[in-house]
């Protein structure tokens, strides 16, 4: 009885309205720690993978106009110089005429767009700045590609009727002057289709 009455006595934690002792807090998962770091390599490796692609397209890009400035310029070089005397000189035909007059426009636009990349490559700094630079080289491939490609078409029909006639220097010299000046065109479409694919890519934040 006194053992129950001492008991009865001493006051009950419980009772007393004093709060249950909580667990101590457990210890974060190896994998929430991780995750911070994991998402930042992905995200550094990302960026990483972006500028080399970026660089790769911007390469790609100065040589295909580079080779098709060297192409535009032997087409023009080869037709200003195929004058062979009497109906053999170029300058007699419109055909001949238009397409010296192109490929004098693709070895300006092609010199001076690798003239650019050249300029950027060695010092590290935009002559314009980077959207205006995408605008520019997407509407000037698909102008001059569309260009030359029309005076190609052009002499391509002109010559095929000479040589059913004659095969000769003269109609030798202006074939491999329209080759060269497809050759310029393919090399331009290519670089058109790279041009839009940087322009789709581009950020404008």
């Amino acid at each position: 009885m006194a053992d129950s009455e001492n008991n009865g006595d001493k006051p009950n934690k419980a009772t007393v309205g004093e709060p249950p002792e909580l667990p101590p807090p457990s210890a974060p998962h190896d994998a929430d720690v991780e995750n911070p770091s994991s998402s930042s390599t992905v995200v550094i490796s990302s960026i990483i993978d972006r500028w080399k692609r970026e660089d790769l397209l911007m390469r790609g890009n100065l040589v295909l106009r580079a080779s098709a400035f060297v192409f535009s310029l032997i087409s023009f070089v080869v037709m200003a110089s195929n004058k062979h005397g009497d109906w053999m000189n170029f300058d007699r035909y419109e055909e001949y005429r238009y397409c010296l007059a192109i490929t004098i426009l693709a070895c300006l636009y092609t010199g001076m767009q690798v003239s650019i990349k050249i300029y950027q490559f060695s010092t590290g700094r935009d002559v314009i700045s980077t959207q205006a630079s995408g605008y520019i080289g997407f509407a000037g491939d698909q102008i001059v590609a569309y260009l030359l490609i029309s005076a190609t078409s052009a002499a391509a029909s002109l010559t095929n009727r000479m040589r059913a006639g004659s095969d000769n220097l003269f109609t030798d010299a202006s074939a491999a002057s329209v080759s060269m000046a497809f050759f310029a065109f393919a090399a331009l479409a290519l670089s058109a289709v790279i041009s839009g694919f940087k322009l789709s890519h581009q950020s404008y934040i």
